[in-house]
């Protein structure tokens, strides 16, 4: 007789035998497996977390650590009224610091072109005819060689002409408008004025053609010999006086006239009541407020960081409470022990030696603050403030130099970010740890198949066996009734 189910013959509950031993099997060995898993995902994730903040922080110290974003210089402009602001300036983190009396005394300009009144040959009104023949104009700056051209209709207005300048392909910064003097005498007068300023740079208007109609708004004809209208307005260049040095630019902006200076003339400085200019000051310092900046979003960002740290390797205060995922590891606390040791020591490149002395303190919970005691030297917030002020230069060096804080924390950092570091060589562990975990998960599973294939084959036999006496029980009870 054959058995297709355990316990089907007998009548015992062979299934749920080898259910119940299987399970006894698989229980131990799987909660370790978990265990194991839940350990080593938690650790990577750690690590991984790890690592992202000490990048940031990394990040932040390397913004130190670079000697250029600490010279950065900041100029300041003293003028002697609000009302007055003749220049802007900048300066490049290589410029020397010093102070200057700077005066605008005339700023760029470009030249301007106006065509002849009415009763000198010029035009009565907007709707005059410029010419009854058409032609072309160019016009052209001869110290830069910008130019462009306008073709001029046959019977086109003086207003058409104004139009077709203002709009021409090419155009370099030439306005034109009409202004209408309301008298006969004067009518309408075609004002050109040209954006390009210096000395040297006047606009001029070819007349292509060398057309009688168009010699009105031109200033020389096709060969550049005649010599029609000329300009009522020159172009000329900026004018300033530093230190008594008088200067001059092309434009409104004067590069390099104080070496890696660059100053923007605005308006023409005010005048004393003896008509002479009032001079403004010109300060180049260092730039102390983005390195206060700098230095404070060094210590936010150690402080998360150390925030990080705390939380990955903490121990549980109570059995209710679990511990960190890295609580107690070795190489976490590597970390924290060098880092403390570079915060707290000196540098003997910068007369100010260490933290303490810009206002920095290392708490006895691992965290940087500016301050707040005194200890007869200050608060932290004003040891900084000092420290700006009076050794800008020490406290670059203190951060900088070869064995600087920010260069020192950088390198350290780096031995544990970079990608060959000691954080990615335990990453790596790690994800060999779970390659093989899930190996001996694999093998545990084919395990426990052979094992239930053993079960079921015993308890096949035995439920056979059963069924057998059943039978012959049942055989030889029928006889006997």
């Amino acid at each position: 007789m054959g058995i297709s189910s355990l316990g089907v013959g007998s009548g015992l509950d062979l299934e749920g035998l080898v259910s119940q031993l299987l399970e006894a099997e698989r229980a131990p060995k799987a909660a370790r497996l978990d265990a194991q898993d839940e350990r080593i995902e938690s650790e990577i994730s750690s690590l991984g977390q790890l690592k992202s903040k000490l990048s940031e922080f990394k990040d932040s110290v390397d913004e130190l650590r670079k000697d250029q974003s600490l010279t950065g210089r900041e100029p300041t402009i003293r003028n002697p009224s609000e009302e007055s602001e003749p220049f802007t300036a900048e300066a490049s983190n290589s410029a020397l610091t010093g102070e200057y009396a700077i005066t605008v005394e005339r700023l760029a300009s470009g030249s301007r072109i106006e065509s002849a009144t009415a009763a000198n040959g010029g035009f009565t009104s907007s709707s005059d005819q410029v010419t009854d023949t058409a032609g072309s104009l160019t016009f052209k700056i001869g110290g830069t060689g910008d130019t462009f051209s306008i073709n001029v209709a046959a019977g086109a207005t003086l207003a058409q002409l104004r139009e077709q300048i203002n709009k021409a392909e090419g155009n370099f910064g030439i306005t034109a408008n009409i202004i209408n003097t309301g008298t006969a005498d004067g009518g309408a007068k075609l004002v050109i004025s040209s954006k390009v300023t210096g000395e040297g740079n006047d606009l001029s208007i070819v007349n292509d053609n060398n057309l009688a109609g168009l010699n009105r708004i031109a200033t020389t004809d096709s060969a550049e010999t005649a010599s029609y209208l000329v300009p009522t307005k020159t172009a000329q260049n900026a004018q300033a006086i530093i230190d008594g040095i008088t200067v001059q630019s092309d434009t409104n902006e004067f590069e390099n006239t104080i070496q890696n200076v660059t100053f923007t003339a605005k308006a023409v400085s005010e005048k004393n009541s003896l008509d002479e200019f009032q001079s403004s000051t010109l300060v180049i310092g260092f730039d102390q407020e983005a390195l206060d900046e700098k230095i404070k979003g060094f210590v936010e960002s150690y402080n998360a960081l150390n925030e990080e740290i705390r939380s990955l390797t903490k121990y549980g205060e109570s059995d209710l409470e679990e511990d960190g995922a890295l609580a107690g590891d070795f190489t976490i606390r590597g970390i924290q022990a060098g880092l403390g040791n570079i915060l707290s020591g000196t540098v003997s490149a910068s007369a100010l030696g260490g933290l303490f002395q810009i206002g920095i303190e290392l708490t006895s919970e691992g965290k940087l603050e500016i301050g707040s005691s005194d200890f007869g030297l200050g608060t932290g917030a004003s040891r900084l403030s000092d420290a700006l002020e009076d050794n800008f230069d020490e406290v670059s060096k203190l951060f900088t130099a070869d064995d600087g804080i920010a260069t020192k924390l950088y390198d350290f950092i780096d031995q544990y970010t970079k990608s060959s570091g000691i954080l990615a060589d335990r990453e790596t562990a790690a994800k060999d740890q779970r390659d093989r975990l899930l190996d001996d998960r694999a093998a545990f599973e084919l395990r426990l198949v052979s094992f239930e294939q053993t079960l079921r084959g015993r308890y096949l036999n035995l439920d056979q066996t059963v069924a057998r006496l059943q039978q012959s029980s049942s055989a030889l009870l029928a006889s006997l009734f």
